[in-house]
């Protein structure tokens, strides 16, 4: 099961946060910094896979962003693994080359479209098409 989905800049900035399993709001700051810790400073040779606690953290880098998930224990990486970047697809596809802006001044978009993809921390939908049948309804209904 996904416990949460971050999505942060080299510099250790949140940009995106969604939780999957209730973590009070004081915790979550130091959750978040730790986890920037674990991953944010490991050298491109080594896995994605790291051991976090009671839980794995997978993580991707594309240009200046990290997509980390937090899983448990009994989750498969590599299908995570997929799935970030199955993610980061999707957005590349509704935003055509998706940008650290992108993501700060759309952020409700990329909340439907992780939410069309994940639903109580259990992957419902991975088709490009299906997720993004939301967002263009929404974008042809703003456009009228």
């Amino acid at each position: 099961m996904i416990k949460f989905v971050l999505m942060v800049n080299r510099q250790g900035q949140t940009r995106l946060s969604r939780y999957y399993q209730p973590v009070e709001l004081g915790r979550r700051a130091a959750l978040e910094a730790d986890v920037v810790r674990g991953c944010l400073y490991r050298k491109k040779e080594e896995c994605s896979f790291v051991e976090f606690k009671d839980f794995k953290l997978v993580y991707r880098q594309y240009a200046s962003l990290y997509v980390v998930v937090g899983v448990t224990e009994s989750e498969n990486e590599l299908s995570v693994y997929e799935l970030v970047h199955n993610f980061v697809e999707v957005l590349d596809k509704y935003f055509s080359r998706v940008s650290e802006l992108d993501i700060m001044f759309n952020m409700d978009k990329v909340h439907i479209i992780l939410d069309e993809m994940i639903q109580n921390g259990h992957v419902v939908e991975t088709n490009h098409s299906r997720i993004l049948a939301p967002l263009g309804a929404l974008d042809t209904l703003a456009h009228s």
